[in-house]
């Protein structure tokens, strides 16, 4: 079997920081190639990998200033689709634009949508929907206007985080995640405040006025910004933690940094919106909240869960598992070309 991994070119692979779609390619590459599949990836010259780095784009454009987006990106897509008589599947992770490239070529295409944008995207997935298979990341996230083929869940390497029995001491809250509002800092902030408990914030700014705005002025004392973070920090920041809170303002896809969190034993606060219930086993792995309110009573409530046990369910969003999921599904898109 050969597959295609078209990834993004917005951050490396794996990302240095930020970069959540580049993660999940990453750790479903190096796993296939693990299974002994293999596996041409499509990404930046940079890319640090242990499958065939095919690479027209030399960085990211997200870390290389006055990178024309529309031109790397269409050059990246022109060569991996240029390619893709030389593999069995062609997997996008890259968003709509590969739909257009992928109805030109014979070898099937799965895309795994990691969320959209808006409504104003849908009529790019639906204008191929007879000609491109897509995943979704979960039952939450998928749109009644297209089928599926599976939904298949993020996988995170248990290896990259330390599980960690007890807290910090003295206590502290964490947030990880875009400075955004739909990503509720500011929420974080209040909460926090409210719980008595210091709040450390990591994640890179995505909207600066309402950094500015909302969070920049709280800085200082019992609330620290430490930035976008690395692995290694990620794991201190959430392994510490008493818990995460996450207390999102749309319904998010799916929620890396949930998973992250609970790999490292810390249990988290959420809003109950998007996946948040198929990922957070409520009283078990976290507390699923829907107000301020409630996060804050949560927060005196959250040393009464059993951090092994949010380690254990964390354990279950494996990447054996997510590979397995991905090896049906191209399985199937394989057998469906040979039986036609």
């Amino acid at each position: 079997m050969r597959i295609g991994m078209l990834a993004p070119i917005a951050w490396r692979v794996p990302p240095r920081a930020y970069g959540p779609w580049e993660r999940v390619v990453s750790l479903l590459t190096e796993g296939l190639v693990a299974a002994g599949v293999e596996v041409t990836l499509y990404a930046t010259q940079d890319a640090v990998t242990s499958a065939s780095l095919s690479a027209v784009v030399p960085t990211p454009y997200e870390e290389t200033p006055g990178m024309d987006v529309k031109v790397w990106e269409g050059l990246h897509l022109a060569h991996a689709f240029g390619d893709a008589v030389h593999v069995d599947v062609m997997h996008n992770h890259a968003d709509f634009l590969p739909l257009m490239f992928a109805s030109l070529v014979d070898t099937p295409t799965v895309t795994t949508i990691h969320g959209f944008s808006g409504a104003a995207i849908l009529p790019a997935y639906t204008a191929y929907a007879d000609r491109v298979q897509f995943v979704s990341i979960s039952d939450a996230d998928r749109s009644s206007d297209l089928p599926y083929l599976a939904t298949v869940y993020h996988g995170i390497d248990l290896s990259e985080f330390t599980f960690q029995p007890r807290a910090e001491e003295p206590p502290y809250l964490a947030f990880l995640g875009r400075i955004h509002p739909d990503k509720g800092a500011a929420d974080a902030i209040r909460v926090a405040r409210a719980a008595g408990l210091p709040l450390r914030m990591a994640g890179i700014i995505h909207d600066r006025a309402y950094f500015e705005r909302e969070v920049e002025p709280h800085l200082g004392g019992d609330i620290t910004f430490l930035g976008s973070v690395g692995p290694p920090e990620r794991d201190r920041l959430l392994g510490g933690a008493a818990a995460l809170l996450h207390l999102i303002h749309f319904d998010e896809p799916f929620g890396l940094s949930v998973l992250e969190a609970m790999a490292c034993g810390t249990p988290v606060v959420a809003y109950g919106r998007g996946s948040m219930r198929e990922l957070i086993e409520d009283g078990v792995s976290g507390l699923v909240v829907g107000s301020e309110a409630d996060a804050v009573a949560a927060v005196a409530a959250i040393a009464h869960i059993d951090r092994a046990a949010v380690r254990n369910r964390a354990a279950t969003f494996s990447v054996a598992r997510m590979v397995d999921a991905y090896l049906r599904v191209y399985h199937r898109l394989i057998h469906a070309r040979i039986s036609s």
